[in-house]
């Protein structure tokens, strides 16, 4: 049988949250087609409260179809995020629509910020969940009952939702589901014929702007900080950052922790990252040269620090960013 998919719509919808998972259905439909099994594909609508046009974030209108009683049976309800996700949220007749229909979907998959309308309806309660790298820590704050990974492109989050990171990770998700319905052979065609990774290398983290932690208030550690910032390369060992704050290393590493939140190796390895990653996008200088100008030492412990800590190798990220 056709499954039943169905996208939810609201005005200032982010348009590739739709449009990507749309056309990874409709594409894997074409193959199941070609297979002599197009009644196994999908049918794909985009349904909103009054069925009336919406604008996207981008200024495209879309016209969708009203909402599916609530105890008609879908098989995969999507829910896009946009900027018009917090009205959604706030929108009783919309969240209590999705509370009743997800008692009868199959399953429910939400893409970037789409994933606040899903805990909203309490969906994510008490479940691991992603969403765009950049809303995590306001998903988090929002919503306490959820565990919010802000690493991977996708996650399970239950056995009946899915949530994605952001925009384009839809169509990573769709491809899984794909996967999950009809087996690789016909999500790895679908991918091909859409010339993307069936699983992209990597997760957000490669994708993040550098973050910082705040400065720490005591003098002493901020200028430690601001020393390891400033000469990433630097040998940073405890007993010569705690001689420069004043403090033995076992203090030293105790009122740093409670500071700035992580313990000062891990925050010599963060900086030193970050800074390598700024190199291998702006200049053409070897990875071996930018291992010891980081402070790594060699190629193969900057290689085996980006793989834990972005999930992807340094020649990966510089082919994808520089």
């Amino acid at each position: 049988m056709t499954r039943t998919v169905v996208i939810l719509g609201y005005p200032g919808i982010q348009a590739l949250d739709v449009f990507g998972p749309a056309e990874v259905f409709a594409t894997a439909t074409l193959v199941l087609f070609g297979q002599g099994r197009g009644e196994d594909g999908y049918g794909v609508t985009v349904a909103s409260v009054d069925g009336a046009p919406i604008a996207t974030s981008g200024g495209l209108t879309l016209s969708p179809g009203p909402l599916p009683s609530p105890g008609e049976p879908i098989d995969t309800l999507v829910l896009p995020g946009g900027i018009g996700v917090q009205a959604a949220q706030a929108d009783a007749q919309t969240v209590a629509w999705l509370r009743r229909s997800s008692m009868h979907t199959r399953r429910v998959v939400s893409v970037c910020t789409g994933a606040f309308l899903a805990a909203q309806a309490g969906l994510l309660d008490g479940c691991r969940a992603t969403t765009h790298w950049a809303f995590a820590d306001a998903l988090a704050r929002e919503f306490p009952a959820v565990t919010v990974d802000p690493e991977p492109i996708f996650v399970r989050s239950s056995e009946s939702v899915w949530t994605a990171a952001g925009v384009a990770a839809g169509i990573d998700l769709a491809l899984a589901l794909v996967e999950e319905d009809h087996g690789t052979e016909v999500a790895q065609t679908t991918a091909r014929w859409m010339v993307l990774y069936l699983r992209r290398p990597g997760g957000q983290s490669q994708f993040a702007a550098p973050g910082w932690l705040p400065r720490s208030r005591r003098t002493p550690i901020r200028d430690v900080q601001e020393l390891i910032e400033s000469e990433p390369g630097g040998p940073h060992r405890i007993s010569d950052l705690a001689a420069r704050a004043a403090m033995s290393p076992r203090h030293f590493t105790r009122v740093f922790t409670d500071e700035v939140g992580m313990a000062p190796g891990a925050y010599v390895e963060r900086v030193r990252t970050e800074a390598a990653r700024r190199q291998l996008e702006e200049t053409d200088d070897t990875v071996v040269a930018i291992a010891g100008r980081c402070g790594f030492g060699t190629a193969e412990t900057l290689r085996r620090t980006f793989i834990r800590r972005l999930g992807v190798s340094p020649d990966h990220y510089r082919k994808t960013f520089a």
